[in-house]
């Protein structure tokens, strides 16, 4: 329970199948979301209330309510992500809102500590979301953990078509061989969501999914390994995703893109990955921008450290020492014992030196999005330069691929 300064108490308790219009309704407030922006993606009236039945069935909604009244909310949706080719449970923090009548009253801190400690509970132990506000996850032990890349391509510019022994054929977005590409691409890319359903539902809510084309590219055998979401309007060649399993796949796609060049007069697309395509390209003298994606927080640092995949190097044992501003059970010394086989044991002892660090400084390092001397340089870990090394060593390279919004 919490009361506000007039005395009214409030109540959190699970958001339910009867509270599906009030939570729509909340989303829609904090969100500015208009009648007219849900017809420009397709929704009809009342469509989008229907399409978050599922998320209301499969989540983990949790409100508080001023008497029946849904006054603040947040869902954690349940997901798997590829955390350096190890298969994991992550729950998805979205919905986040408040009325601002019921602003300042420490409602959404509440509800984030209880969700967290659900997805502890559940093994969910990093989580991920989108932020509107990097400053205010921050404080709460979120950090950014990928980057999203827009360029734009004048039609003069496009690569010269390359021999490839494929082909590309035009299917549905969600055609079975889209589907399998993209499952392909997710188990061998870190940071990946694997996408179920849920997943690929929310991948097209905000999206008009009928002018979307997918182009998939097939090899020799007929395989699929490539795929490209795109649409076309007003003379631009609109690029949502590439997604490509090998090289040829990639010359293959971008081929079929140079085929439009008489249609169009540039082309516009999204790289969720830190792979400049002014590279690539013979004319590098493109548009591209970069921005802060999506972000992520390891919700029990004893656990993720047991099943994070360190390289099998041969290094000195040593502990971190964690501050996580949310969660008691993160805040502490965490040793990390290496044996000869490789194998990682976790302990609360302060063995070896230490590293100290904050959980979201930890959280972008060991998702790579950051690397660890460059932390130290910044200031946002200390440790002895041997065992800075020892980290360098320890961690993979490989910043996340992360293409999802939820």
């Amino acid at each position: 329970m919490i009361q506000d300064d007039h005395g009214k108490q409030f109540e959190m308790k699970p958001v339910e199948m009867e509270h599906l219009s009030q939570f729509n309704e909340l989303l829609r407030y904090v969100f500015q979301v208009t009648n007219q922006d849900l017809q420009e993606v397709g929704y009809e009236e009342d469509e989008l209330e229907r399409a978050k039945r599922p998320v209301l069935r499969q989540a983990d909604v949790l409100g508080w309510f001023d008497d029946e009244k849904l006054i603040s909310q947040l869902a954690v949706y349940p997901c798997e992500v590829n955390i350096r080719g190890k298969i994991v449970k992550m729950g998805g923090l979205t919905g986040v809102g408040t009325y601002p009548e019921y602003a300042n009253l420490g409602l959404m801190h509440h509800l984030m500590k209880e969700s967290l400690k659900r997805m502890r509970e559940k093994g969910q132990w990093i989580s991920y979301l989108f932020p509107y506000s990097i400053p205010y996850y921050r404080r709460k032990g979120w950090e950014i953990m990928s980057d999203k890349m827009t360029f734009t391509i004048k039609d003069t510019q496009l690569p010269k078509a390359v021999p490839v022994n494929g082909f590309v054929e035009r299917l549905d977005i969600n055609h079975p061989d889209v589907i399998a590409v993209y499952d392909t691409f997710s188990r061998v890319n870190h940071g990946a969501m694997i996408r179920d359903e849920l997943a690929w539902d929310e991948y097209w809510r905000w999206e008009n999914e009928e002018e979307h084309i997918a182009a998939v590219y097939y090899n020799e055998k007929q395989e699929p390994t490539g795929y490209l979401f795109y649409w076309i309007a007003e003379d631009v060649f609109h690029m949502k995703e590439m997604i490509y399993l090998n090289q040829e796949a990639r010359k293959g796609l971008w081929n079929f893109v140079t085929a439009h060049f008489s249609m169009v007069d540039e082309v516009r697309g999204n790289i969720y990955k830190n792979e400049p395509i002014a590279f690539i390209l013979e004319d590098s003298e493109i548009i591209e921008t970069i921005q802060p994606y999506f972000m992520a927080r390891i919700v029990d640092v004893a656990e993720f450290l047991k099943e994070y995949p360190f390289e099998t190097v041969t290094v000195e044992d040593f502990h971190f020492v964690v501050e996580d501003p949310m969660l008691e059970w993160n805040t502490g010394v965490f040793g990390l014992q290496f044996s000869p086989d490789g194998t990682l044991a976790v302990t609360d002892k302060a063995i070896g030196n230490p590293v100290h660090i904050d959980i979201q400084t930890l959280t972008t390092m060991l998702m790579g999005y950051r690397r660890p001397s460059y932390l130290a340089k910044l200031e946002r870990l200390s440790t002895d330069k041997k065992t800075l090394r020892s980290l360098e060593q320890l961690i993979p390279q490989g910043e996340p691929y992360f293409s999802d919004y939820f």
